[in-house]
C-alpha cells in the first residue's frame, strides 16, 4: 500500500470515528456496515478535495457552495429522511429502529429540487413577515434551539429532548 492510499485510510478511519462520536453525541445513529460507511466517508473527501466542502457523494454537487448548502453532509434532508424513510438518502445515517434491525431502511426518493426548480425559486410558499422562509421554524420547548425544516428534529441535538417537545416558532 503506497503512503498516500495509507494516509487517505487514516483520514477515513479518524473522520469516522468522528462522525461516530459526533452522531452518539447529538442522538443519530451511522450506518452499521462500517465499510459501506467508510465508503460514504471517502465520497465525502473527495469531494472536499474537488470542491471544498463535503458534498453528499450520493448527490451530484455543483462546484458552487452557495448552491449546494443543502447537500453538504449533513444535509437538510437528513431529519426528514430518518423519520420517514428510517436512513438519510445516502444511508450514512439510520434511524434507532434501523439500526436495531427492526426496521428495514427503504427507499427514498430525492427531496431536494431540481436546478430548475432551484433557480425558478420553487419553494414552499409561507405568509407573514418571513414568507421568503422555505421551512417553518421550531423551537425546543427545553432548550430554545432553532431549526428550520419539515418536521422538528427527533431528538434536539443540544438537549436530547424528543420531537413532541418542539413547538412551531415561525
Amino acid at each position: 500500500m503506497s503512503s498516500e492510499s495509507t494516509t487517505l485510510e487514516k483520514q477515513i478511519d479518524a473522520l469516522y470515528e468522528k462522525f461516530r462520536k459526533d452522531a452518539e453525541h447529538a442522538g443519530y445513529h451511522l450506518n452499521p456496515d462500517t465499510a459501506f460507511t467508510k465508503d460514504l466517508i471517502r465520497g465525502l473527501l473527495e469531494n472536499e478535495r474537488r470542491y471544498g466542502y463535503r458534498a453528499c457523494p450520493c448527490r451530484l454537487a455543483s462546484g458552487v457552495q452557495d448552491e449546494d448548502l443543502d447537500i453538504i453532509c449533513p444535509c437538510d434532508y437528513r431529519d426528514p429522511d430518518l423519520d420517514d424513510y428510517g436512513a438519510c438518502y445516502c444511508a450514512l445515517y439510520v434511524s434507532g429502529a434501523v439500526l436495531k434491525g427492526e426496521k428495514t431502511a427503504a427507499s427514498i426518493p430525492e427531496r431536494r429540487p431540481t436546478p430548475e426548480e432551484r433557480a425558478a425559486g420553487k419553494l414552499k410558499e409561507r405568509t407573514g413577515r418571513f414568507s421568503k422562509l422555505p421551512y417553518p421554524v421550531w423551537r425546543c420547548k427545553v432548550c430554545g434551539y432553532l431549526c428550520a425544516r419539515e418536521k422538528p428534529p427527533d431528538p434536539c441535538p443540544i438537549c436530547k429532548a424528543k420531537k413532541d417537545r418542539f413547538e412551531k416558532f415561525i
